[in-house]
């Protein structure tokens, strides 16, 4: 949790920023997590996740398709949402192909309108299963046509970040997975790694910014829904997290938040309580005692320049910065496991014949 990026930071690093999120259904919550960043620290409701084509969501507005026409999963389907705030603009596009004349309209709007900051995009799952079986030639071209107008279109400045396409499990469904493509479901989650290899390994080659959502998940597969496609709300504010960072990083910008102003004088005034004017301590704890070593000096008092939380504080390796065999303050807890006698401890009953011999 603490590597989530907080309500603050989201809405500092995205000051006057124009972001637009490019993706399929597997991602569309990506958007609304964002949206909700920017506005409280909250996770999205189980409600929010399974909801589409709302007329509102989190104060932003529908701007074309969803429950301004028919909601279907078919091909055609079109959603376009944005929420905008005092210092902040974030547009959300549904895409079911990287590059069709849907897409050629939307970057006709980039080109003829304002210019994002930001552009989230990612299309795959349709791509592989809904119009072709042999989808590798077709895909390969849509992604080249894609690439192309992206840079040609937007100016140096912006950034483009190509999301890969999140592990699918072994029994999926889902609204993209009609009845006429029942029989691929088992074989979608090997085609999205093809597709994901060649995907990332092209947008690279034009200079794109690859966020691998692949190998961020890949051992947090219990996050995902009964469904096999979609994710949780803590899995898309871990995505988001990223994707953010992502950004902080290709700006040069630190995402450092100051601790709690309460929290901060709270831990001071415990800290002076146990100090006296000379800045010793007022209470002296009775020092560890070893019957090897006698008396074990405690470790001096904390500075003057103590601060609390230990979060935002470095980590030391104690055990690399110290001479070869000197244990400092762990030599008790050593010391102990060697002096302590324990209990013989047999899990198998003395019937039982022995496998190994010691």
């Amino acid at each position: 949790m603490r590597n989530f990026v907080s309500h603050k930071q989201a809405c500092q690093l995205l000051h006057n920023k124009f972001v637009v999120v490019l993706v399929s259904s597997n991602q569309r919550a990506i958007y609304k997590d964002l949206v909700l960043l920017l506005q409280k620290d909250k996770f999205l409701t189980l409600k929010q996740l399974q909801t589409k084509g709302e007329m509102n969501f989190e104060q932003d507005c529908l701007v074309e398709g969803g429950c301004l026409s028919k909601l279907h999963n078919g091909i055609s389907y079109r959603e376009v949402r944005q929420f905008q705030s005092d210092h902040h603009l974030v547009r959300f596009y549904f895409l079911t192909r990287i590059y069709s004349q849907y897409m050629e309209s939307v970057l006709e709007d980039f080109r003829q309108g304002l210019k994002p900051d930001v552009v989230v995009i990612n299309s795959c799952l349709w791509d592989i299963s809904r119009y072709s079986r042999n989808w590798t030639g077709d895909y390969k071209e849509s992604l080249h046509r894609c690439f192309e107008e992206l840079k040609a279109i937007l100016p140096e400045e912006t950034l483009v970040i190509w999301n890969l396409t999140m592990p699918l499990g072994e029994k999926i469904k889902g609204g993209f997975l009609v009845p006429e493509i029942q029989h691929m479901a088992s074989q979608l989650r090997f085609d999205v790694i093809e597709a994901n290899f060649f995907s990332g390994t092209l947008a690279d080659a034009y200079n794109l910014d690859v966020v691998d959502l692949h190998f961020h998940f890949r051992f947090s597969l219990h996050r995902r829904t009964n469904d096999g496609v979609h994710w949780d709300n803590v899995a898309l504010r871990r995505i988001t997290s990223v994707l953010l960072r992502h950004a902080a990083d290709a700006w040069g910008v630190a995402l450092t938040s100051p601790p709690d102003a309460s929290e901060h004088s709270v831990a001071e005034i415990k800290l002076s309580a146990n100090i006296n004017k000379n800045g010793a301590p007022k209470y002296q704890a009775p020092q560890p005692y070893s019957p090897m070593y006698g008396r074990i000096p405690l470790p001096p008092p904390p500075s003057s320049s103590f601060r609390f939380p230990y979060e935002n504080r470095p980590v030391r390796d104690d055990f690399a910065s110290r001479p070869h065999g000197d244990l400092g303050p762990y030599r008790q807890s050593v010391l102990r496991n060697q002096c302590t006698t324990r209990q013989h401890y047999a899990p198998y009953p003395l019937g039982r014949c022995n496998r190994y011999n010691y």
